[in-house]
């Protein structure tokens, strides 16, 4: 009896055996057809039988699968992620394919997205960057690729995660170029390795052959770490990636201007203007730097030190019209004290001689600040703040002519939707 029943389970095993083997050739057979669907079914009849494979019909098992899902790489996203999860489970045998299947994959991905960043869709792009580094998790160079793709969109969440990935990493994207001039354009072409350079050489379509190392991604990486917590509005932990990133690049004046802008949005004002001050030194032909000075000097109720600032700023662009209307409201703030002098005074002899000579004040004020103004709206001349401030200008120096024809010209900018 016990002979019997060894028997019989020997020949069922054997059964299942061959039933195994018939769905996996099948399948495979299928694949190399392009049948896919084909194929599909008869997975789908093998994984009934999954108990009874040996760890290399598994193995075969789940590279069909992979190939199955993959076909020609033209499928959803979705399909490309099951089949490398597929690849994945692969123990004995099949390395060759499975790498061979995987850098197509990879290949693939790439392909497409490089067509949606041809195509400006960034948020796509990013995806299949990231997807294709996955694949094989060598080339990280698409991972930051993916990581700034999302950047392009705003996608900052999703551009931190990567970011911090590479940095753990270690990612520098620090690579070696061959370089030679084209002999007809003379213009420096970079290859993608040494020997079509050299090819390029023999054939005396290019010179002057030579190599470079190219510039470490590193520090922009750690910058766009910190501009995310600033749009975050994380300030402390992009205080602290700024620092980081100013380690890495101390001469980059953008860096310093990123941290004193955090410094200012925190009220930390005494910090923002020792940067501006610092970036200022290393860039001192730089109008917005003074411009910027010149803010802050106005906000600490320094006028002197923000007129010196201004005129700086317009020295150095005479087209900077920000600068031109500030200068212009600094000569306007001093009239406040005047009129409050005004309203204070009474009817007396002695009033009415100082009220002449207030009045006098003021309107010197307001001719010290038109040559500003005009400027400004010789630069812009939709520059409706300027229009309107020669407008009221001119109608309270008695300026008739004037006023209207800045009164035109403020209704001709307000009849545009100008504002």
């Amino acid at each position: 009896m016990r002979t019997q029943l060894l028997i019989a389970l020997t020949f069922s095993i054997s059964t299942l055996t061959f039933a195994q083997k018939k769905e996996l050739k099948t399948a495979d057979k299928a694949i190399r057809g392009e049948k896919y669907a084909e194929a599909k079914s008869a997975l789908k009849q093998a994984e009934a039988l999954m108990d009874a494979m040996d760890a290399k019909a598994k193995s075969k098992y789940y590279y069909l699968i992979a190939k199955a899902l993959y076909g020609k790489g033209e499928v959803p996203i979705a399909d490309s992620d099951a089949a490398l999860e597929s690849l994945n489970k692969v123990e004995i045998g099949y390395s060759a394919e499975v790498n061979l299947l995987k850098q197509d994959m990879a290949n693939g991905l790439l392909k497409k997205g490089n067509t949606a960043y041809e195509g400006k869709d960034y948020s796509k792009a990013s995806v299949f960057f990231e997807k294709s580094y996955r694949v094989t998790e060598t080339d990280t160079v698409f991972l930051y690729y993916a990581a700034a793709t999302a950047v392009n969109v705003q996608e900052y969440d999703r551009a931190l995660g990567l970011y911090e990935e590479l940095k753990k990493l270690g990612y520098t994207g620090i690579t070696t170029q061959y370089v030679a001039t084209d002999i007809k354009t003379q213009k420096e072409e970079v290859f993608n390795s040494k020997s079509l350079r050299d090819i390029s050489v023999k054939a005396k379509t290019h010179n002057n052959p030579t190599e470079r190392v190219s510039e470490s991604k590193k520090p922009e990486i750690v910058k766009n770490v910190a501009l995310i917590y600033v749009n975050r509005g994380d300030d402390e932990k992009a205080i602290a990636a700024m620092k980081e990133a100013r380690a890495e690049s101390p001469n980059d004046v953008n860096l310093i201007l990123s941290e004193a802008n955090v410094h200012y949005k925190m009220g930390n004002t005494d910090e923002f203007k020792k940067l501006l001050e610092k970036a200022t030194q290393m860039d001192p032909d730089n109008p917005e730097l003074q411009y910027n000075l010149g803010v802050i000097a106005s906000e600490s109720n320094q006028p002197e030190e923000a007129k010196a600032y201004y005129e700086k700023a317009v020295k150095l662009d005479p087209k900077y019209i920000n600068a031109y209307i500030n200068l212009a409201a600094l000569i306007l703030n001093r009239e406040q004290s005047i009129i409050e002098e005004m309203n204070g005074l009474g009817t007396s002899r002695a009033d009415n001689k100082r009220y002449d000579v207030l009045r006098a004040e003021r309107q010197g004020i307001y001719k010290e600040a038109v040559p500003y103004l005009t400027k400004a709206l010789e630069i812009n001349d939709k520059s409706i703040s300027a229009a309107k401030t020669l407008m009221n200008i001119y109608s309270i120096l008695g300026e008739t002519d004037k006023f209207k024809s800045m009164k035109e010209k403020v209704e001709a900018l307000e009849s545009e939707g100008v504002n």
